[in-house]
């Protein structure tokens, strides 16, 4: 049988689901042949969302599949449907998944998600909001609205997951120094022991009941003099030992390739601080017990009347894990120190917007051919939604750019009739001969008499069509019965 794979880093590309188009569409029947609009809206598009779950102990899975799409909402329809919502999308992954993005403007990695217990979730791509169908756009100056809008785009982007191992106690200490035999004694967990450097190539975790209090304890892979630089296995591993809360150092009494055990103890604590200083952590400064393995050899009391004169603040213990002699000591210190550090768990907080700063709606540019290209993601939206095909819809748009505007920024810039323009993804000729909102003139007294009259005629007109209609019926329904 092979070995268990162990991933904990994994770059993933998401991709949420378009909101539905809205629906453009009249109510016709044979006594209404004009009905009005009726066209629904657009539902929204499907979310990406991850999921702690105790069950993974791994991101191997979701490396099988780093592509995540979700499914689109679906259009609107005639009768005022509103199109079905799209099925969010949920990624399972393991309890103590770090989700980060990186910073369109300092260009760096930022933690948007910190799962830690079963069942936490974060929505990591948003859904596309639906387009308005027809109907959302009757008012009563304009009762058949011949618009409607597309739907809004999903988010898309990579993100990287990282696994930090959830464990109450994290050993540490060179290869060998019998981290996984303590593991092994103390825990059900069974790792892998041999005596070869890096047996444990993966985190491995088990579960410790001592005096009816029971703690997680991590078996993190060797550490070696260069890790936090990436030498051996390299910071990878040191990561895992964030979020524990007690340290156990175990050294080995013969030191390892040519270091003494001092000497070692000293090198792997300025790893820690290394580690610390370049990705701002506190690895050296939690609480941390040094057991001395392997109290069998002769060298081993010297080694442990060395190491308890040099750290004498520290709790210094002589062990055998193979035998058991002196672990349960060290378990009961694990106990004391564990009451006194109790779990923190760090809460990410979501981004503030800042009221002083305000984000420019466009920022014009030209290409390389001189094409002006505007960018900016509330202009970008009002172009992506807009159905060039429909007179009314390009109307609206033109008189929101002019709103905001931008059509005076662009003929600045030189844009003339006919000429492209790039707006995002979307490339079309800039027309002005669009047809301009009918400006508000207000009328004389005699106009607004004359209109009045006007209406006057025409609601006596249709009454005197509806009393003709009424005794054709009723000479109808006569001539029926005889």
């Amino acid at each position: 049988m092979g070995k268990e794979k162990f991933l904990d880093r994994v770059k993933i590309f998401l991709k949420a689901g378009k909101g539905g188009d809205g629906c453009l569409s009249f109510r016709r029947e044979k006594f209404l042949p004009k009905g009005g609009p009726n066209g629904g809206n657009g539902g929204k598009g499907a979310s990406i969302i991850i999921k702690a779950n105790s069950n993974i102990t791994t991101l191997l899975e979701v490396s099988y599949n780093p592509h995540i799409r979700a499914e689109s909402g679906k259009n609107g329809a005639g009768w005022n449907k509103t199109g079905e919502d799209g099925k969010d999308r949920i990624v399972l992954v393991p309890c103590g998944t770090v989700a980060k993005i990186t910073d369109p403007e300092t260009d760096k990695l930022i933690t948007v998600a910190d799962l830690v217990y079963e069942g936490e979730t974060a929505v990591l791509a948003t859904g596309g909001n639906g387009g308005r169908g027809n109907y959302s756009f009757k008012t009563h100056k304009n009762t058949a609205p011949f618009i409607s809008e597309k739907g809004d785009k999903g988010e898309e982007l990579e993100v990287i997951l990282e696994l930090k191992v959830l464990a109450d106690v994290g050993l540490i200490g060179f290869p060998n120094a019998g981290k996984s035999t303590f593991l092994s004694t103390t825990s059900s967990a069974r790792p892998q022991i041999a005596d070869y450097p890096f047996t444990t190539l993966n985190p491995k975790i088990g579960m410790v009941m001592h005096k009816n209090k029971d703690f997680a304890v991590a078996d993190i892979p060797g550490i070696i003099e260069g890790a936090s630089e990436g030498k051996g296995l390299g910071h990878q591993f040191l990561k895992h030992i964030e979020r524990t809360r007690v340290i156990i150092h175990l050294v080995d009494p013969l030191g390892f390739d040519n270091i003494s055990p001092l000497e070692g103890i000293v090198k792997i604590v300025e790893e820690l601080k290394s580690f610390d200083k370049k990705f701002g952590k506190n690895l050296a400064k939690k609480p941390r017990i040094i057991a001395v393995n392997k109290s069998d050899l002769p060298e081993a009391e010297e080694v442990f009347k060395q190491v308890k004169k040099k750290y004498k603040a520290r709790k210094v213990f002589l062990i055998s894990t193979a035998t058991g002699d002196n672990v349960k000591k060290v378990l009961d210190e694990i106990i004391k120190l564990l009451s006194k550090n109790p779990l923190k768990i760090k809460q990410i907080e979501k981004p503030k917007k800042a009221m002083h700063k305000v984000a420019p709606m466009f920022k014009i540019s030209k290409t390389q051919d001189d094409i002006l290209m505007v960018t900016g993601k509330q202009v970008e939206r009002m172009v992506n939604i807009t159905h060039f095909e429909q007179q009314q819809a390009v109307e609206r748009l033109k008189y929101k750019l002019k709103k905001i505007g931008l059509e005076k920024a662009l003929l600045k810039e030189g844009l003339q009739e006919g000429d492209q323009l790039i707006v995002g993804e979307t490339t079309f000729e800039w027309h002005t001969s669009f047809i301009e909102r009918p400006k508000k003139v207000r009328m004389t007294a005699k106009e607004r008499l004359a209109r009045r009259e006007e209406r006057r005629g025409k609601k006596l007109e249709k009454k005197a069509e509806e009393k003709k209609v009424e005794a054709k019926r009723k000479k109808h329904r006569k001539n029926s019965r005889n």
